[in-house]
């Protein structure tokens, strides 16, 4: 009997999705077993992940290395090694956050299906392939319809869920369409050989103009950029809170990699059609975001439009497509990732203990509970894009980088953009602060004062200590320009 023998390559390409199939199992048959203690499964998964992290950082880094794995159907380089850190760090996060507390059934299921979702969005990072890619993309978006609509007794919830996998199937579809059309052209899956393909004009280019606004529709609605950002609102609103959080960020992260990534291989020889595209969706995006914003009555909803906004200034980066604008945009990501994790968890705090997620609720959160709302200063201070944290210089780094590529009217429509997102943001800080009536002291459990611990530190951190965040990234946006 032979035995096929994988490549050490390959086996080191996946070794953080075995670590993290492994770890659905066991919290799986512990679920059995501590069925009653469910703080327990959530600091077992954290833990667990953080193995995961740590191995990952220790001992998986490419550096400026990059090869294919498994027949081409992943890119190992620094690029996707970023994104899945991104990634690994919003579960953990995520998991901390959902952990203590009783509005939704959290149980080893719940952790499972959002250990599957980060299994997809690791191979969606590292994707060269169509086949891998789509297979990523469900293995992702599978898990995150059911955890949009998991608490089953709240009907906004279950809507939520509906929405979320209607809409999702539907671009889906679409891009899968389009996966199609440039299979059936180039008779490959492989993104470098279909874009060699097109290079040598094999492709028509009305054909190719049609398969990138299918592709960019599939890819926009996994960052909810406009026009496919109408789900975003709805689904994040009736979502368990940590989960909405978890949308808005990794699941963002994912998105962005494999938009970069595509763009840059699969269309690297017509770049002025898709700059061109990526420029008005960013406007759109920013524009629609920031001034529906203006008019949310709840919070999760108000992070919602905060969310569409905030893909639209890095789209910026995207759009100017240079190294610059490549780590601008994975920065922004990094930062955002803290940021947006922060003001999710205050969100899910206290509508926990206060039964919704009115803005009304936070009046004197001052005084309820002041570590809870410094925390959500910072992270609102961030959002604003206010020195001196990192907010501020990811802002300052994808409008360089639109300058540079001398997109100076995209720039300024993101200046006017970041000054109507004041408005709103500075309202939800002098409602938190405003005194209000005496109210009860919010609890606020040990893994929940930890998330916000390493969100306000990250927030700090990449506002005050930039630089080397910013060199670490040369490596990835490298890699990205070297797909041309």
């Amino acid at each position: 009997m032979e035995f096929v023998s994988i490549p050490s390559n390959d086996f080191l390409a996946i070794l953080p999705e075995i670590g993290l199939l492994l770890l659905i199992g066991f919290t799986l048959l512990l679920g059995v077993f501590k069925k009653n203690d469910k703080n327990f499964l959530g600091w077992f998964v954290a833990i667990g992940l953080s193995l995961i992290l740590v191995i990952k950082l220790g001992f998986l880094n490419p550096g400026s290395e990059q090869h294919s794995a498994w027949g081409g159907m992943l890119q190992v380089d620094a690029a996707s090694y970023f994104f899945q850190i991104i990634i690994i760090i919003g579960a953990i996060l995520t998991v901390l956050f959902s952990t203590n507390q009783n509005k939704f059934e959290f149980s080893a299921d719940y952790l499972a299906l959002l250990l599957a979702s980060v299994i997809g969005m690791n191979l969606m990072a590292a994707a060269s392939d169509l086949i891998m890619l789509y297979l990523a993309i469900e293995t992702t978006s599978i898990p995150l319809y059911v955890l949009a609509g998991f608490m089953k007794k709240d009907q906004s919830s279950v809507e939520s869920g509906l929405k979320y996998l209607f809409f999702g199937a539907m671009t889906s579809a679409i891009m899968l369409y389009g996966f199609s059309f440039l299979y059936g052209f180039s008779g490959d899956t492989n993104l470098f050989k279909i874009s060699e393909t097109i290079s040598a004009g094999l492709i028509p280019m009305g054909i190719q103009i049609l398969v990138l606004l299918m592709v960019v529709a599939g890819f926009g609605f996994k960052v909810s950029a406009f026009p496919f950002h109408f789900w975003a609102p709805d689904v994040y609103q009736g979502a368990p809170t940590p989960i909405s959080g978890f949308l808005s960020t990794a699941s963002k992260s994912a998105g962005f990699i494999v938009l970069m990534r595509f763009l840059m291989t699969t269309f690297s020889s017509n770049p002025q059609n898709w700059m061109v595209l990526v420029m008005i969706l960013s406007t759109a995006t920013m524009l629609v975001g920031n001034l529906l914003a203006l008019l949310q009555k709840d919070l999760k909803r108000l992070l919602a439009y905060s969310s569409i906004s905030h893909a639209g200034y890095i789209l910026i980066g995207v759009a100017s497509g240079s190294q610059l604008g490549f780590k601008a945009a994975m920065y922004y990501l990094l930062v955002y990732l803290f940021t947006n994790l922060a003001a999710f968890g205050v969100a899910h705090i206290v509508e926990t203990q206060k039964g919704s997620s009115q803005i009304s609720d936070l009046t004197g959160l001052i005084k309820s509970s002041p570590g809870l709302a410094f925390a959500f200063l910072i992270s609102i201070l961030s959002l604003s894009g206010i020195p001196p944290f990192g907010g501020f210089v990811s802002k300052i780094l994808v409008f360089a980088a639109g300058i540079e590529a001398g997109m100076v009217w995209l720039v300024l429509v993101g200046v006017v953009n970041s000054f109507i997102g004041l408005f709103y943001y500075l309202n939800l800080l002098r409602t938190a602060f405003s005194s209000g009536e005496e109210s009860e002291k919010l609890r606020i459990s040990p893994s929940w004062s930890l998330a916000l611990i390493i969100c306000v530190l990250g927030i700090v951190v990449l506002g005050v200590v930039y630089t080397p965040w910013i060199s670490w990234l040369n490596f990835a946006s490298t890699n990205l320009i070297s797909l041309r």
